[in-house]
């Protein structure tokens, strides 16, 4: 079956980095745009970066610049490099494919404070 696996998320100061990763299973991994999108309590989702079958990239205006989304169609993994991190952005983050019904990863906490 369809499973998407995050890892990578924890705690860091202002201005830290890391590095989440995403394990896709289940589908033809290549033929699919790839997302990561947030959320924080009380709010809706929030699609912070999108990687097109071939490597191409859009992001949300408030992580442009800081943050990077990149793929291995061979690995079946898609990351989200995190740099310059923000108190604003605590979130959970979620590994999306647009499949039918969507698949979603568990998510992944990311803590920004000092």
């Amino acid at each position: 079956q369809v499973q998407l696996v995050e890892s990578g998320g924890g705690v860091v100061q202002p201005g830290g980095s890391l590095r989440l990763s995403c394990v896709a299973s289940g589908f033809t991994f290549s033929h699919y745009i790839m997302n990561w999108y947030r959320q924080v309590p009380g709010k809706g989702r929030e699609l912070v970066a999108m990687i097109s079958r071939y490597g191409n990239s859009n992001y949300a205006a408030s992580v442009k610049g800081r943050f990077t989304i990149s793929r291995d169609n061979a690995k079946n993994t898609v990351d989200l490099q995190m740099n310059s991190l923000k108190p604003e952005d605590t979130a959970v983050y979620y590994c999306h494919a647009p499949l039918s019904p969507p698949a979603w990863g568990q998510g992944t906490q990311v803590t920004v404070s000092s």
